[in-house]
């Protein structure tokens, strides 16, 4: 829970930084080669779940449409006219819209002390928006790029709810090959529209090599041990651990993009941390 968002943090800062290839060129890449590095250790299992995948090939179409392309190609959309740690901090509100969904369609269960926690991980997250200064509630401006990453946000919550609690007889890494596939399936025609009206992209060795980066680190890695965190946590509290997303953010932007971390990033991480275990914790016994 606590590596992912700094896995997919690697993908938000390379949402602002790669500009030299166009999004969903980028998006495709990065899933198809996701896909080819865990072929080799799924396919065998793949093929042996043929009947699942011919039962359950909605779901994976309707998470990798969610997962692949709309949390991928929106995210490196918004990234042209956004700041990374604006990415950061609206990803951060997407376990409000798992803790929601879950609730609300699923009947998870939030103890008060859980309730607690996401408070004062909202409360950190919204300390760090307005600068430390209250005054600047009334004045917060957002970029078109961040309409895009509001979009990829609540994909995200639903894509999380959905990944939880939509049966499925495979196991976690061969359905995260097979969702990866749904969402290369998505993401060849919107690719193609973007080819056609932008003109193809040019792949040299920096273009391949940052590919490479995001289907191994926010691609393979991120989406797997979410999963996995997924499966052992439950919905909600695995999402509280996209709170730490700002944060990691923030940090890795300080050496690479020059910005500098301020007095309420500290402030704001004092907040969400205790947040984190206290939306983590369950009573005793449970």
């Amino acid at each position: 829970m606590l590596a992912c968002p700094a896995l997919f943090a690697v993908n938000q800062l390379a949402a602002r930084y790669v500009d030299f290839v166009p999004p969903h060129a980028l998006a495709l890449g990065r899933w198809a080669c996701a896909l080819l590095i865990l072929l080799p250790f799924v396919g065998s299992r793949l093929w042996q779940h043929r009947t699942a995948l011919r039962r359950e090939w909605v779901d994976l179409l309707v998470l990798g449409a969610l997962g692949m392309w709309v949390c991928g190609a929106f995210v490196y959309i918004g990234g042209r006219t956004t700041s990374a740690t604006n990415i950061g901090l609206i990803y951060a509100a997407s376990p409000v819209v798992v803790v929601g969904v879950a609730a609300l369609v699923y009947g998870e269960r939030l103890w008060p002390r859980q309730l607690a926690g996401i408070a004062l991980c909202l409360l950190g997250v919204l300390w760090v928006i307005i600068k430390g200064d209250p005054a600047r509630l009334l004045s917060v401006r957002f970029a078109v790029g961040d309409v895009w990453i509001a979009v990829a946000s609540a994909a995200w919550g639903l894509y999380s709810v959905l990944l939880k609690y939509r049966p499925s007889t495979l196991d976690p890494t061969t359905r995260l090959a097979a969702i990866i596939a749904g969402g290369v399936v998505v993401l060849i025609p919107t690719t193609a529209l973007e080819a056609a009206l932008q003109g193809a992209p040019g792949l040299d060795g920096r273009s391949l090599l940052t590919i490479l980066v995001l289907a191994v680190v926010p691609g393979v890695g991120a989406y797997g041990a979410y999963s996995f965190a997924l499966g052992v946590l439950g919905a909600g509290r695995a999402a509280i651990g996209m709170y730490l997303g700002p944060l990691y953010t923030g940090l890795m932007a300080w050496p690479l993009l020059g910005e500098t971390p301020m007095h309420y990033h500290i402030v704001g991480a004092l907040l969400v941390l205790p947040g984190i275990f206290l939306a983590t914790r369950l009573p005793r016994g449970r």
